[in-house]
C-alpha cells in the first residue's frame, strides 16, 4: 500500500481550490473537473514520493445527493449535519507509475471509482469518538452508501445511507434506525496498536451485506497533514448468500482516539 500527505496554505500559487467548481491545486498535485457535454471529467495529477498518478474520472451517473436533497443528518440533533454529494461509478481511464513501472488501465477491463464530497460547520455529537463508513458501486450499476457514527463502547449513536438503482436520479434514503453494523473480523495495527474491524455484515432496508476488506493493512497515518490515524481501503461487498455485489471503500475513524472535527 502506497500512502503519501501534504499540507499548504492557499496563496503564493502554491496551494489553492475554487468555491465555484471542483479545482484543487496543493503544489503540483491536482484535481479539476471539465465538462464533457452533459456530464463531467474530473482529472487528478499527481507526483508523489514513490508512485504517480495521471487519472481521468467519467461521470457515467447524475450527482447523487446524499439525505434530505443533499442535506446529510450526522447526529440526534437538526444542526449536526453536513451537505454531501456523491459521484459513485465514474468511469477510469489513465494510468499510474509504481516503482518505475507504469501501469495504465486496461480498457478492456472496466475500472469504476467513486468521490465524495462533505462539508460542515458542525461538530460531532459529544458522545460520538468516530464513524464509519462505506460507499459501493455495485456490480449491476447501482450505488450503496452506508455509515454509522460511533460512542466510546462501540454502540451506534447514529447512522444512515442510501441506495441508488442504475438509470434513477433520486435515491431511497435511509433513516438513522434502517441500518446496523456488526463487526465479524479484527485486525490490529503493528504501527498505532489500533483494532479495526476489517470484515462487517452491514444491515440495510435493501439487504444485508458483508464488507470484507481486500488488505488488512490499510490504515492511513495523517497525522502529518489532518492529523488523524483511521482506516480506509479498498473492500468487497457481497450479499448474505455470499454472491459479489460489488467493490468500493470502506472508511473507520476514532479507533486509535475519539475524532475531534
Amino acid at each position: 500500500i502506497f500512502h503519501d500527505q501534504r499540507i499548504a496554505r492557499s496563496g503564493f500559487g502554491v496551494a489553492q481550490a475554487s468555491e465555484q467548481d471542483t479545482a484543487v491545486q496543493l503544489q503540483d498535485w491536482s484535481l479539476v473537473r471539465s465538462a464533457q457535454g452533459s456530464a463531467s471529467r474530473y482529472t487528478a495529477q499527481v507526483q508523489a514520493q514513490d508512485f504517480s498518478l495521471a487519472l481521468q474520472f467519467d461521470t457515467t451517473q447524475p450527482v447523487l445527493l446524499q439525505g434530505n436533497s443533499g442535506l446529510s443528518r450526522k447526529g440526534p440533533l437538526a444542526e449536526q449535519a453536513s451537505y454531501y454529494y456523491s459521484q459513485p461509478q465514474l468511469a477510469v481511464s489513465g494510468s499510474m507509475v509504481v516503482g518505475g513501472r507504469t501501469l495504465p488501465i486496461d480498457p478492456t477491463r472496466p475500472a469504476r471509482a467513486w468521490m465524495d464530497h462533505e462539508w460542515s460547520e458542525a461538530l460531532l455529537a459529544d458522545d460520538a469518538v468516530g464513524w464509519d463508513w462505506i460507499g459501493m458501486n455495485l456490480h449491476d450499476g447501482n450505488a450503496l452508501t452506508a455509515f454509522q457514527l460511533r460512542r466510546a463502547d462501540g454502540s451506534a449513536l447514529w447512522a444512515g445511507g442510501s441506495f441508488r438503482g442504475a438509470g434513477q436520479i433520486t435515491p431511497q434514503v435511509f433513516s438513522a434506525t434502517d441500518v446496523s453494523w456488526r463487526p465479524l473480523r479484527w485486525w490490529t495495527s503493528p504501527q498505532s496498536d489500533a483494532r479495526y474491524p476489517v470484515q462487517w455484515e452491514v444491515q440495510t432496508p435493501v439487504g444485508t451485506y458483508t464488507v470484507n476488506a481486500l488488505l488488512d493493512a490499510q490504515e492511513l497515518d495523517s497525522s502529518a497533514s489532518t492529523g488523524a490515524v483511521y482506516w480506509e481501503g479498498l473492500s468487497d461487498l457481497t450479499h448474505a448468500n455470499g454472491q459479489a455485489a460489488g467493490r468500493g471503500y470502506l472508511e473507520m475513524t476514532g479507533y486509535t482516539k475519539a475524532m475531534r472535527l
